[in-house]
C-alpha cells in the first residue's frame, strides 16, 4: 500500500498548483498564501497530534528552535514567491522552475555541507537544469511587456528559499520529529504570510475574495495537507529511496491538470524538456 500512498502524495502536490492558480485570478496572492495557511496549519497539527510528537516540545533547544524558525521564514518566502509566479506566469513554466531547487539544494549540500556529488547525480543535475531552461517558452515573455519577465523571478525566488529550507532544516533541526516540525514552521509561516498582508495595507482585500476563488484557495491547502498526510505515511512504510522521487514527479500531474483545466499545452521543445526533468528525477534514486 505504501507505494500508492507515494503515488497519492504525488497526485495531490501536482494539483496543488492548479488549485491555487484557480484561486488567484482575482484575488491577491500573498492574501491567498495567508488564506491558504491557515488549512495547512490544521493539516500539519493533526499529523503531529496523530503522531503524538507534541511530547518534544519543550525538549527542544534554542539553537534548533532558531534553524526552525528561519527554516519557516525561508518556506513563507517561498510560498510567497510560488504564488506570485503562478498567478503572473504559465503554471507548467513556473513549476519546471520551483522543481529545479533539487539543483541548488544539492549544489548547497555539495558547498556547505561537504556532501558528495556522484556522476550519477551530477547527471541528474543536468538533466533537471537541462529540462527546465527548455520548458521556458521565451515567446511567452514578449507577449505581455507589462509583466515581462517579472513571474520567472518570482519562481527562482520560490526554488531558492525552498532550498535554502532543506539545507537549514539539515543544518540544525536536530531531535525534532518531522510532523512537530512540520507544525512548528507552518505556523511561523502563517504568522509571516499575515505581517506580509497587514504591512502591504492589504487586509481589506480578504473581504472582496470571490466565493469561488476563495473554495479553490482553501482546497489547494488541503490537497496540500493531503499530499503531506500521504507523504509520511509512504515513508514511513516504504522505502524512502522510492518515495522522494515519485513526490517529486508531481510535475506531471500539473502538466496534465493544466492541460485540462487551462488549455495550457507544451511545445516540442517543452515537452522533451519535461522528459529530461522526469528522467533526472528518477535518476535521484541512485
Amino acid at each position: 500500500m505504501w507505494i500508492l500512498y507515494a503515488f497519492g502524495s504525488a497526485i495531490f502536490a501536482g494539483i496543488t498548483s492548479i488549485l491555487a492558480k484557480g484561486g488567484i485570478k482575482k484575488t491577491d496572492s500573498d492574501t491567498a498564501t495567508a488564506i491558504r495557511t491557515i488549512v495547512v496549519l490544521v493539516f500539519a497539527c493533526i499529523m503531529a497530534a496523530i503522531s503524538g510528537s507534541y511530547a518534544g516540545f519543550f525538549n527542544i533547544t534554542p539553537k534548533t528552535w532558531v534553524f526552525l524558525v528561519m527554516s519557516g521564514l525561508s518556506t513563507g518566502a517561498s510560498w510567497l514567491c510560488y504564488f506570485k509566479a503562478l498567478q503572473l506566469g504559465n503554471v507548467n513554466k513556473v513549476v519546471a522552475i520551483d522543481k529545479s531547487s533539487i539543483i541548488l539544494t544539492i549544489l548547497l549540500a555539495f558547498i556547505v555541507l561537504g556532501e558528495t556529488i556522484t556522476a550519477v547525480k551530477g547527471g541528474a543535475v543536468l538533466l533537471i537544469g537541462a529540462g527546465t531552461y527548455m520548458m521556458i517558452d521565451r515567446k511567452e515573455n514578449t507577449e505581455n511587456k507589462a509583466s515581462g519577465r517579472v513571474w520567472m523571478w518570482y519562481a527562482f525566488g520560490s526554488a531558492i528559499f525552498a532550498s535554502l529550507t532543506s539545507i537549514l532544516g539539515k543544518i540544525g533541526i536536530d531531535g525534532v520529529e518531522s510532523n512537530l516540525g512540520t507544525a512548528i514552521r507552518t505556523s511561523v509561516v502563517l504568522v509571516m504570510a499575515w505581517l506580509v498582508v497587514a504591512v502591504k495595507g492589504k487586509i481589506n482585500t480578504v473581504k472582496s475574495i470571490p466565493k469561488k476563488e476563495l473554495l479553490f484557495i482553501c482546497l489547494s491547502g488541503v490537497a496540500t495537507g493531503a499530499s503531506w498526510l500521504c507523504y509520511y505515511r509512504a515513508l514511513k512504510d516504504g522505502l524512502a529511496s522510492v518515495v522522494v522521487p515519485v513526490d517529486k514527479l508531481s510535475i506531471v500531474v500539473t502538466v496534465i491538470f493544466s492541460y485540462i483545466v487551462f488549455k495550457e499545452r507544451l511545445s516540442k521543445k517543452a515537452f522533451a524538456g519535461l522528459l529530461f526533468i522526469i528522467l533526472g528525477t528518477l535518476l535521484m534514486i541512485f
